[in-house]
């Protein structure tokens, strides 16, 4: 499938959504992830700052910040820097979304987790961003696991005929966890 059609598909479906799907679809994902090896074993963990139609990463920043190293991106041209995470230091930047304050850029060859966004995942791990390629860029170079996370409707289904068309700049994601599903993602 066209990344552009699956961007429509899922605009449309995110006009949908009740404040209690938002509210419970976060709260299940983010327990999910804690409750990951990956996770539990992290130091560094960088992490989004959802925008209204993602999965909110609020509480989840707010619970683990102090407790792991946590860190945010920040639209640096047509690249992302990574940032350390800290309620009182951040604006609103590029795409009207929060990012953090500061110089303190980290390599994201020091992070050891990395909590992806997208528009949509298939179940072979690939993703649709938004199209501005800010996350294939970027993790092009980490060498962290990375954790796609999202509503079940965002998951397509391989086996049903529904996949993402990948280009060669693409980095699939090796976990993908919804309220539904926990997918460890087999690599060909």
């Amino acid at each position: 499938m066209k990344k552009e059609d699956i961007r429509m598909r899922m605009r449309a479906r995110k006009t949908l959504l009740s404040d209690s799907e938002r509210s419970s679809a976060a709260a299940e994902v983010f327990a999910t992830l804690e409750k990951m090896a990956a996770f539990m074993m992290a130091d560094t963990v960088l992490m989004y700052h959802s925008l209204s139609d993602e999965l909110s990463t609020r509480e989840f920043l707010d619970k683990w910040h102090g407790r792991k190293r946590m860190y945010l991106p920040r639209v640096n041209g047509v690249d992302l820097d990574i940032l350390p995470y800290e309620r009182t230091r951040t604006h609103l930047g590029a795409f009207r979304i929060e990012e953090p304050d500061g110089d303190d850029i980290t390599d994201v060859g020091d992070i050891d987790l990395i909590i992806v966004p997208a528009v949509a995942y298939d179940t072979l791990g690939r993703r649709v961003g938004r199209g501005k390629g800010y996350y294939d860029r970027l993790l092009a170079t980490a060498k962290a696991l990375k954790v796609g996370v999202a509503y079940d409707w965002q998951l397509l289904h391989v086996a049903d005929g529904d996949s993402i068309e990948a280009e060669e700049h693409d980095i699939p994601v090796d976990y993908i966890i919804t309220p539904g599903h926990f997918i460890k993602v087999r690599r060909r």
